[in-house]
């Protein structure tokens, strides 16, 4: 494993709703690749090498009036991440059906139970996008589909993709501690015909799926959605999250240009997630 290091910035959030959904956002477009909400507000990680002094300059929510928000920053050791985890993480369920749980949690009596320990990795089912990129797939049939998981964070998609019989699958994060992370899960849930690998969409060259599940942010969804489409099979499906509401227009027009066609929405306090499907190569 890389040894990567993270800066940790604690946000105090006046007042919290819709406060804490438009800095994740905003900080998600900066490069802020982690999230924890808190009581006042919420806690973002972003790589050391990735940080600069001015990485908040064009956070616009920082400067309007509506809102009072203070923050401190410090870097945080890998050591401690853990720990860390073992406090504040704590299990959710999803439409009664499918539970994200860490291996000291009880087994609750849900259809599909996921065991992961989130370390770094984004992904836990708490935020909504992957809350509702769970409800994509609890609501769409997977069996003996080929299905890629592009920014798998902690592989919490991938895994339930293999829960729901598909056949063949990808998972992809370019981070390393995702990329480790997404192993260790995948061991754990025993889904061992998950291939995690770490990487960009440079890695999709000559591969092709059924199904396409992306949960990144905004902007990386827009560059890369000419590739994700050139790697769909024919009538395949094209799931996207981590992005507003408002944000669909510009996705939507993007998606257009290369065959994909809106089929469903989800949306949870103000974020959005889509369904596309190809129809034509």
């Amino acid at each position: 494993m890389s040894n990567t290091i993270y800066i940790g910035y604690y946000f105090k959030v006046e007042p919290i709703e819709p406060g804490v959904e438009i800095l994740i956002a905003e900080l998600g477009y900066a490069g802020f690749e982690s999230f924890v909400e808190t009581e006042g507000g919420v806690t973002a990680y972003i790589q050391k090498e990735e940080w600069n002094a001015s990485i908040l300059d064009d956070i616009n929510i920082l400067k309007s009036e509506e809102f009072e928000i203070t923050h401190t920053f410090e870097d945080i050791e890998q050591v401690n991440w853990n720990e860390e985890w073992e406090k504040n993480f704590n299990p959710i369920i999803v439409d009664d059906q499918c539970s994200v749980r860490a291996p000291f949690h009880d087994r609750p009596n849900t259809k599909y139970d996921i065991v992961i320990e989130p370390k770094m990795s984004f992904g836990t089912g708490h935020h909504e996008t992957t809350h509702m990129m769970i409800q994509h797939i609890l609501k769409n049939d997977f069996k003996g589909k080929s299905v890629l998981d592009m920014g798998c964070g902690t592989g919490v998609l991938a895994i339930l993709a293999a829960m729901k019989e598909a056949n063949k699958i990808d998972a992809i994060d370019i981070d390393n501690w995702c990329y480790v992370n997404s192993l260790e899960n995948v061991e754990r849930n025993n889904a061992s015909h998950i291939t995690v690998l770490e990487g960009d969409a440079s890695l999709l060259k000559g591969r092709r799926y059924d199904i396409i599940i992306a949960n990144i942010n905004r902007n990386i969804l827009l560059k890369d959605i000419s590739i994700y489409a050139s790697c769909l099979n024919e009538e395949g499906q094209l799931f996207l999250s981590g992005f507003y509401d408002n944000d669909i227009p510009l996705i939507m027009e993007e998606s257009n240009k290369y065959g994909l066609e809106f089929h469903t929405k989800l949306e949870r306090n103000s974020w959005a997630s889509i369904q596309l499907k190809l129809t034509k190569q």
